[in-house]
């Protein structure tokens, strides 16, 4: 379903798009897919930076793991 909404771009944004894709193009179709892009790609951060805060929160234990496992192994 769409919904039907109007924003104000200023003249030099309005020019760069229909530069870049021809005043042919649908300019909603456009802004639409950049702004999913967009949401995509900040949704994509927000896991990344849960997924480090977890990975940090959990370092000195996964560190102290690591440095037990190395001392097993056989010098060369």
């Amino acid at each position: 379903m769409k919904i039907k909404t109007s924003i104000t771009l200023s003249d030099e944004l309005i020019k760069n798009i229909d530069e870049i894709f021809g005043r042919t193009q649908n300019r909603s179709k456009f802004i639409e897919n950049v702004l999913r892009d967009f949401i995509r790609k900040q949704t994509k951060k927000k896991r990344d930076q849960k997924d480090l805060d977890i990975l940090n929160s959990k370092a000195d234990t996964l560190n102290k793991e690591a440095e037990d496992v190395l001392s097993y192994q056989v010098k060369l």
